[in-house]
Protein backbone atom coordinates (compact mmCIF):
# COMPACT_ATOMS: atom_id res chain seq x y z
CA UNK A 1 0.00 0.00 0.00
CA UNK A 2 1.43 3.35 -1.02
CA UNK A 3 2.09 5.86 1.75
CA UNK A 4 0.02 9.01 1.13
CA UNK A 5 2.16 11.97 0.21
CA UNK A 6 1.70 15.21 2.12
CA UNK A 7 0.01 18.02 0.23
CA UNK A 8 2.45 20.43 -1.41
CA UNK A 9 2.83 23.63 0.61
CA UNK A 10 0.72 26.61 -0.34
CA UNK A 11 2.74 28.91 1.91
CA UNK A 12 6.48 28.89 2.58
CA UNK A 13 8.12 31.04 5.25
CA UNK A 14 11.84 31.53 4.60
CA UNK A 15 14.08 32.70 7.44
CA UNK A 16 17.88 33.11 7.10
CA UNK A 17 19.58 32.64 10.48
CA UNK A 18 23.08 33.56 11.63
CA UNK A 19 23.89 33.19 15.35
CA UNK A 20 20.22 33.40 16.39
CA UNK A 21 20.10 30.57 18.94
CA UNK A 22 18.01 32.65 21.34
CA UNK A 23 15.33 33.39 18.74
CA UNK A 24 14.67 30.08 16.97
CA UNK A 25 12.09 28.59 19.38
CA UNK A 26 10.05 31.78 19.77
CA UNK A 27 10.24 32.45 16.02
CA UNK A 28 8.91 29.03 15.03
CA UNK A 29 6.22 29.13 17.73
CA UNK A 30 4.83 32.45 16.53
CA UNK A 31 4.95 31.50 12.85
CA UNK A 32 3.09 28.24 13.49
CA UNK A 33 0.42 29.99 15.56
CA UNK A 34 -0.20 32.58 12.86
CA UNK A 35 -0.29 30.12 9.94
CA UNK A 36 -2.54 27.70 11.85
CA UNK A 37 -5.04 30.53 12.32
CA UNK A 38 -5.21 31.45 8.62
CA UNK A 39 -8.55 30.81 6.89
CA UNK A 40 -8.56 27.31 5.47
CA UNK A 41 -5.27 26.54 7.28
CA UNK A 42 -3.22 26.16 4.08
CA UNK A 43 -0.44 23.56 3.97
CA UNK A 44 2.82 25.30 4.85
CA UNK A 45 6.52 24.86 5.41
CA UNK A 46 9.05 26.86 7.42
CA UNK A 47 12.42 27.01 5.65
CA UNK A 48 15.16 27.81 8.16
CA UNK A 49 18.53 28.60 6.55
CA UNK A 50 21.52 28.18 8.85
CA UNK A 51 24.07 30.62 7.41
CA UNK A 52 27.20 29.14 8.97
CA UNK A 53 26.21 30.03 12.55
CA UNK A 54 28.94 29.71 15.17
CA UNK A 55 26.58 29.31 18.11
CA UNK A 56 23.90 26.67 18.81
CA UNK A 57 21.50 27.87 16.10
CA UNK A 58 21.77 24.60 14.17
CA UNK A 59 21.01 22.56 17.31
CA UNK A 60 17.99 24.74 18.11
CA UNK A 61 16.66 24.23 14.57
CA UNK A 62 16.97 20.45 14.93
CA UNK A 63 15.23 20.64 18.30
CA UNK A 64 12.26 22.30 16.61
CA UNK A 65 12.32 19.71 13.82
CA UNK A 66 11.94 16.94 16.42
CA UNK A 67 8.96 18.75 17.96
CA UNK A 68 7.12 19.85 14.83
CA UNK A 69 6.43 18.82 11.24
CA UNK A 70 6.75 21.10 8.20
CA UNK A 71 10.20 22.46 9.05
CA UNK A 72 12.93 22.44 6.40
CA UNK A 73 16.56 22.92 7.41
CA UNK A 74 18.90 24.33 4.78
CA UNK A 75 22.40 24.13 6.25
CA UNK A 76 24.94 26.14 4.24
CA UNK A 77 28.57 25.05 4.12
CA UNK A 78 29.74 28.37 5.64
CA UNK A 79 28.58 31.92 6.23
CA UNK A 80 27.65 33.44 2.87
CA UNK A 81 25.86 36.54 4.15
CA UNK A 82 22.22 37.46 4.63
CA UNK A 83 21.27 38.09 1.00
CA UNK A 84 22.75 34.83 -0.29
CA UNK A 85 21.28 32.85 2.62
CA UNK A 86 17.88 34.34 1.79
CA UNK A 87 18.44 33.36 -1.85
CA UNK A 88 19.17 29.77 -0.81
CA UNK A 89 15.90 29.68 1.13
CA UNK A 90 13.93 31.07 -1.80
CA UNK A 91 15.49 28.47 -4.10
CA UNK A 92 14.41 25.62 -1.80
CA UNK A 93 10.94 26.96 -0.92
CA UNK A 94 8.09 25.18 -2.71
CA UNK A 95 5.04 27.26 -1.74
CA UNK A 96 2.77 29.13 -4.11
CA UNK A 97 3.40 32.13 -1.87
CA UNK A 98 6.73 32.69 -0.12
CA UNK A 99 7.26 34.95 2.87
CA UNK A 100 10.81 36.17 3.47
CA UNK A 101 11.61 37.50 6.94
CA UNK A 102 14.50 37.94 9.39
CA UNK A 103 14.96 35.72 12.41
CA UNK A 104 15.39 38.39 15.09
CA UNK A 105 11.60 38.91 15.53
CA UNK A 106 11.87 42.62 14.78
CA UNK A 107 9.61 41.81 11.85
CA UNK A 108 6.44 40.42 13.50
CA UNK A 109 5.22 37.09 12.08
CA UNK A 110 1.69 38.32 12.86
CA UNK A 111 1.89 40.41 9.69
CA UNK A 112 1.84 37.20 7.62
CA UNK A 113 -1.96 37.10 7.91
CA UNK A 114 -2.25 40.49 6.18
CA UNK A 115 0.30 39.41 3.57
CA UNK A 116 -1.74 36.34 2.67
CA UNK A 117 -4.97 38.35 2.54
CA UNK A 118 -3.45 40.85 0.08
CA UNK A 119 -1.95 38.00 -1.95
CA UNK A 120 -5.30 36.27 -2.23
CA UNK A 121 -6.72 39.60 -3.40
CA UNK A 122 -4.45 39.43 -6.46
CA UNK A 123 -1.11 40.98 -5.43
CA UNK A 124 2.14 39.27 -6.39
CA UNK A 125 4.27 41.13 -3.83
CA UNK A 126 3.18 42.41 -0.43
CA UNK A 127 6.00 44.29 1.31
CA UNK A 128 6.17 45.61 4.86
CA UNK A 129 6.67 49.36 5.36
CA UNK A 130 8.38 50.37 8.59
CA UNK A 131 6.25 53.05 10.23
CA UNK A 132 8.38 53.19 13.40
CA UNK A 133 11.59 51.42 14.45
CA UNK A 134 12.00 50.66 18.16
CA UNK A 135 15.29 50.13 19.94
CA UNK A 136 17.47 51.84 17.33
CA UNK A 137 19.74 54.84 17.84
CA UNK A 138 19.05 58.25 16.27
CA UNK A 139 22.15 57.74 14.11
CA UNK A 140 20.82 54.40 12.80
CA UNK A 141 17.40 55.92 12.12
CA UNK A 142 18.94 58.89 10.28
CA UNK A 143 21.30 56.78 8.15
CA UNK A 144 18.50 54.31 7.32
CA UNK A 145 16.23 57.15 6.22
CA UNK A 146 19.05 58.67 4.15
CA UNK A 147 19.87 55.28 2.62
CA UNK A 148 16.35 54.52 1.41
CA UNK A 149 15.83 57.96 -0.10
CA UNK A 150 19.25 58.00 -1.76
CA UNK A 151 18.59 54.58 -3.30
CA UNK A 152 15.20 55.75 -4.58
CA UNK A 153 16.71 58.82 -6.27
CA UNK A 154 19.77 57.13 -7.74
CA UNK A 155 18.35 53.86 -9.08
CA UNK A 156 16.30 53.31 -12.20
CA UNK A 157 13.87 51.04 -10.34
CA UNK A 158 11.10 52.34 -8.08
CA UNK A 159 12.09 50.83 -4.73
CA UNK A 160 9.63 51.64 -1.91
CA UNK A 161 11.23 53.63 0.93
CA UNK A 162 11.44 52.32 4.51
CA UNK A 163 11.07 48.70 3.44
CA UNK A 164 13.34 45.77 4.18
CA UNK A 165 13.27 42.21 2.90
CA UNK A 166 10.17 41.32 4.96
CA UNK A 167 7.58 40.53 2.30
CA UNK A 168 5.42 37.93 0.59
CA UNK A 169 6.11 36.96 -3.02
CA UNK A 170 4.02 34.89 -5.40
CA UNK A 171 5.48 31.85 -7.12
CA UNK A 172 6.07 33.69 -10.41
CA UNK A 173 8.05 36.39 -8.62
CA UNK A 174 10.17 33.76 -6.85
CA UNK A 175 10.79 31.98 -10.15
CA UNK A 176 11.92 35.27 -11.70
CA UNK A 177 14.36 35.78 -8.82
CA UNK A 178 15.68 32.23 -9.27
CA UNK A 179 16.62 33.12 -12.85
CA UNK A 180 18.52 36.22 -11.69
CA UNK A 181 21.83 34.96 -10.38
CA UNK A 182 23.93 38.07 -9.80
CA UNK A 183 26.31 37.70 -6.87
CA UNK A 184 26.06 41.14 -5.26
CA UNK A 185 22.38 40.87 -4.47
CA UNK A 186 20.00 43.57 -3.35
CA UNK A 187 16.83 41.52 -3.02
CA UNK A 188 14.40 44.32 -2.30
CA UNK A 189 15.59 46.07 -5.46
CA UNK A 190 15.38 42.84 -7.48
CA UNK A 191 11.80 42.25 -6.33
CA UNK A 192 10.86 45.80 -7.35
CA UNK A 193 12.53 45.24 -10.73
CA UNK A 194 10.41 42.13 -11.37
CA UNK A 195 7.25 44.23 -11.31
CA UNK A 196 3.72 42.69 -11.31
CA UNK A 197 1.15 43.85 -8.75
CA UNK A 198 2.85 45.12 -5.61
CA UNK A 199 1.40 46.70 -2.48
CA UNK A 200 2.59 47.64 1.00
CA UNK A 201 1.44 47.06 4.58
CA UNK A 202 2.59 49.42 7.35
CA UNK A 203 3.79 48.12 10.71
CA UNK A 204 5.78 49.13 13.77
CA UNK A 205 9.14 47.40 13.96
CA UNK A 206 9.94 45.92 17.36
CA UNK A 207 13.22 45.57 19.22
CA UNK A 208 15.28 42.44 18.83
CA UNK A 209 13.97 39.45 20.79
CA UNK A 210 17.54 38.49 21.73
CA UNK A 211 21.09 38.69 20.42
CA UNK A 212 22.82 41.50 18.59
CA UNK A 213 22.40 43.06 15.17
CA UNK A 214 24.26 41.39 12.31
CA UNK A 215 24.42 44.65 10.35
CA UNK A 216 26.99 47.03 11.86
CA UNK A 217 27.88 50.26 10.07
CA UNK A 218 30.52 48.61 7.86
CA UNK A 219 28.04 46.03 6.53
CA UNK A 220 25.38 48.69 6.05
CA UNK A 221 27.80 50.74 3.94
CA UNK A 222 28.66 47.69 1.84
CA UNK A 223 24.96 46.90 1.47
CA UNK A 224 24.29 50.47 0.32
CA UNK A 225 27.08 50.28 -2.27
CA UNK A 226 25.70 46.94 -3.52
CA UNK A 227 22.24 48.46 -3.86
CA UNK A 228 23.44 51.51 -5.77
CA UNK A 229 25.84 49.73 -8.10
CA UNK A 230 23.35 46.93 -8.82
CA UNK A 231 20.64 49.25 -10.07
CA UNK A 232 22.28 52.52 -11.10
CA UNK A 233 25.04 53.88 -13.32
CA UNK A 234 24.74 57.33 -11.69
CA UNK A 235 28.16 57.00 -9.93
CA UNK A 236 29.84 56.44 -13.29
CA UNK A 237 28.12 59.44 -14.79
CA UNK A 238 28.93 61.46 -11.67
CA UNK A 239 32.64 60.77 -12.21
CA UNK A 240 32.31 61.96 -15.80
CA UNK A 241 30.44 65.12 -14.81
CA UNK A 242 32.92 65.90 -12.05
CA UNK A 243 35.81 65.49 -14.48
CA UNK A 244 34.09 67.83 -16.95
CA UNK A 245 33.50 70.49 -14.27
CA UNK A 246 37.10 70.31 -13.02
CA UNK A 247 38.48 70.48 -16.56
CA UNK A 248 36.32 73.52 -17.31
CA UNK A 249 37.47 75.26 -14.14
CA UNK A 250 41.11 74.50 -14.98
CA UNK A 251 40.66 75.87 -18.52
CA UNK A 252 39.11 79.11 -17.22
CA UNK A 253 41.93 79.44 -14.70
CA UNK A 254 44.52 78.99 -17.47
CA UNK A 255 42.82 81.62 -19.66
CA UNK A 256 42.89 84.15 -16.80
CA UNK A 257 46.60 83.59 -16.24
CA UNK A 258 47.34 83.97 -19.98
CA UNK A 259 45.37 87.22 -20.14
CA UNK A 260 47.24 88.63 -17.17
CA UNK A 261 50.53 87.75 -18.86
CA UNK A 262 49.52 88.98 -22.32
CA UNK A 263 48.36 92.42 -21.17
CA UNK A 264 51.19 92.83 -18.66
CA UNK A 265 48.91 93.03 -15.67
CA UNK A 266 51.47 91.07 -13.76
CA UNK A 267 50.90 87.76 -12.09
CA UNK A 268 47.83 87.79 -9.83
CA UNK A 269 48.47 87.20 -6.15
CA UNK A 270 46.63 83.87 -6.07
CA UNK A 271 48.81 82.53 -8.92
CA UNK A 272 52.09 83.06 -7.11
CA UNK A 273 54.05 80.57 -5.08
CA UNK A 274 53.66 76.91 -4.42
CA UNK A 275 50.48 77.05 -2.30
CA UNK A 276 48.04 77.55 -5.18
CA UNK A 277 49.91 74.98 -7.27
CA UNK A 278 49.69 72.36 -4.53
CA UNK A 279 45.99 73.02 -3.99
CA UNK A 280 45.28 72.47 -7.69
CA UNK A 281 47.42 69.32 -7.83
CA UNK A 282 45.85 67.80 -4.74
CA UNK A 283 42.34 68.65 -5.90
CA UNK A 284 42.86 67.13 -9.34
CA UNK A 285 44.53 64.08 -7.78
CA UNK A 286 41.54 63.60 -5.47
CA UNK A 287 39.11 63.82 -8.38
CA UNK A 288 41.11 61.23 -10.31
CA UNK A 289 41.19 58.86 -7.33
CA UNK A 290 37.43 59.20 -6.88
CA UNK A 291 36.91 58.33 -10.54
CA UNK A 292 39.28 55.35 -10.33
CA UNK A 293 37.58 54.15 -7.16
CA UNK A 294 34.14 54.24 -8.76
CA UNK A 295 35.44 52.36 -11.79
CA UNK A 296 37.06 49.84 -9.44
CA UNK A 297 33.74 49.16 -7.68
CA UNK A 298 32.01 48.31 -10.95
CA UNK A 299 35.01 46.41 -12.32
CA UNK A 300 35.23 44.30 -9.14
CA UNK A 301 31.60 43.31 -9.54
CA UNK A 302 32.16 42.36 -13.17
CA UNK A 303 35.16 40.26 -12.08
CA UNK A 304 33.03 38.40 -9.51
CA UNK A 305 30.30 37.71 -12.06
CA UNK A 306 32.73 36.47 -14.73
CA UNK A 307 34.11 33.80 -12.35
CA UNK A 308 30.58 32.32 -12.27
CA UNK A 309 31.07 30.51 -8.97
CA UNK A 310 27.95 29.17 -7.20
CA UNK A 311 26.18 31.78 -5.10
CA UNK A 312 26.23 29.43 -2.11
CA UNK A 313 26.93 25.80 -1.21
CA UNK A 314 24.48 23.67 0.77
CA UNK A 315 25.88 21.18 3.23
CA UNK A 316 22.54 19.43 3.75
CA UNK A 317 18.78 19.79 3.46
CA UNK A 318 16.63 18.09 6.11
CA UNK A 319 12.84 17.96 6.39
CA UNK A 320 10.89 17.12 9.54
Amino acid sequence: MDTPQPAPPVLSVVVPLFNEEGNVAALVERIVQIVDALPGRPPFEIVLVNDGSRDATLDRIRDEMRRRPNIVLVNLSRNFGHQLAATAGLDVAQGEAVVLMDGDLQDPPELIAQFVERWRAGNDVVYAIRRTRKGESPFKLFTARLFYRTIKRMTNVSIPVDTGDFRLMSRRVVEALKRSRERHRFLRGMVSWVGYNQTGVEYDREERHSGQTKYPLSKMLKFAVDGITSFSDVPLRFASYLGFVVSTAAFIYAVIIILFKAFHFGTPEYARGWASTMVVILFLGGVQLIGIGILGEYLGRIYDEVKARPLYLISEIERS
